[in-house]
């Protein structure tokens, strides 16, 4: 293990992945705050981290992403945060199922993309952490919230097997499950909301 520990955390623009870099890097981490645009990534890199651009529903961004890193620590990663995930809020009847296929793109399958992809890494080195965020959503169900729900409910399973089959390999799965914190995720939403929900015909407008 190197001395200086490296780890990849996703959505870094703003909320947890934001902290999350900044307190990683004060405990002495080498901390690569990834984000989806590169306006982000380009003020991020102003502050001195390391910041490749990273879209979960681009998966040419996510080996990009993890090539960069992988060429600046000479091919070792000692941890991966997938945090980077947004909202669709609106009536479960009110969604459409492409609204469904898109946040299911950003909150799961980029996640599980990036996951694969740094299992060989961490098989190879003995050690390794993913660790995934995902949400008290991701236990107990919020009306008005089902399309962010459904994307943790399914993490928690997919994660839960994982952890189970990585076993003895040195790579350890770790979820949390944060309640509301302060954070742009509900502003970052209303678009989303905007374009896919037909609110004023809702039978619950």
């Amino acid at each position: 293990m190197s001395a200086t520990r490296s780890i990849l955390i996703t959505g870094c623009s703003s909320g947890i992945g934001y902290a999350a870099a900044h307190g990683m890097r004060a405990r002495g981490w080498r901390v690569f705050a990834a984000c989806r645009q590169q306006a982000d990534c380009d003020r991020l890199s102003a502050e001195g981290f390391d910041a490749p651009r990273l879209d979960y529903t681009d998966e040419a961004s996510i080996q990009s992403a993890l090539a960069q890193v992988l060429e600046q620590t000479g091919g070792t990663l000692d941890a991966v945060f997938n945090n980077g995930a947004h909202a669709t809020p609106g009536l479960v009847e009110d969604l459409p199922t492409d609204a469904l296929r898109e946040i299911f793109e950003a909150n799961f399958f980029g996640w599980h993309s990036l996951t694969r992809a740094v299992i060989p890494v961490m098989r190879k080195q003995g050690h390794g952490r993913i660790v995934q965020c995902s949400s008290v959503l991701g236990m107990v169900a919020m009306p008005w919230r089902g399309a962010y729900n459904s994307t943790k409910f399914a993490l928690e399973g997919l994660t839960d097997t994982l952890r189970l089959e990585m076993r003895g390999t040195g790579v350890e799965l770790i979820l949390i499950e944060p309640g509301p914190v302060t954070s742009k995720l509900r502003t970052k939403a209303i678009p989303r909301f905007e374009r896919w929900i037909d609110w004023k015909n809702s039978p619950r407008a």
